[in-house]
């Protein structure tokens, strides 16, 4: 594997997640660096003063103030500077209506993003997730 670090960048409004997500993202066996910002606004203020230095991929929450992550994925696909950006939807789970998730999943995957992660309470679960994303991504940057 590559051994030049991947950079991360996380949009999510909530601190205790950016703290969760950083701590999982520390234990992973593949270095990263993390920038993160706060809302959809932050988020492509930053994708387009960043234009030319795009992250590795972004971990994107759907729901934020300002702009949501729907609305910030939909701008980051239409725009030509940052339609290629590999996104991972980021998001508090909705088990009490399957239909409704895999509805809104599938919506997602169509606009553009590359994966969707549900928020975990579990620390296991989340690193898990976040690697197996990571380990992708690492992998295709492989000449």
């Amino acid at each position: 594997m590559n051994s030049k670090q991947l950079n991360i960048l996380l949009a999510e409004d909530d601190q205790d997640d950016r703290d969760f997500f950083d701590k999982a993202l520390k234990e992973i066996p593949i270095p990263t660096h993390l920038t993160t910002v706060n809302d959809g606004e932050q988020l492509m203020e930053y994708l387009y003063k960043n234009s030319e230095l795009l992250p590795d991929v972004l971990f994107l929450d759907l729901n934020m103030p300002r702009k949501s992550g729907f609305e910030s994925l939909v701008e980051i696909k239409e725009d030509d500077k940052l339609k290629d950006l590999p996104v991972v939807m980021f998001s508090t789970s909705y088990p009490r209506d399957i239909n409704y998730e895999e509805d809104m999943i599938n919506r997602l995957m169509k606009i553009g993003a590359q994966d969707f992660i549900r928020k975990s309470e579990s620390l296991v679960q989340l690193k898990e997730f976040i690697y197996q994303v990571i380990q992708r991504v690492a992998d295709k940057r492989i000449p």
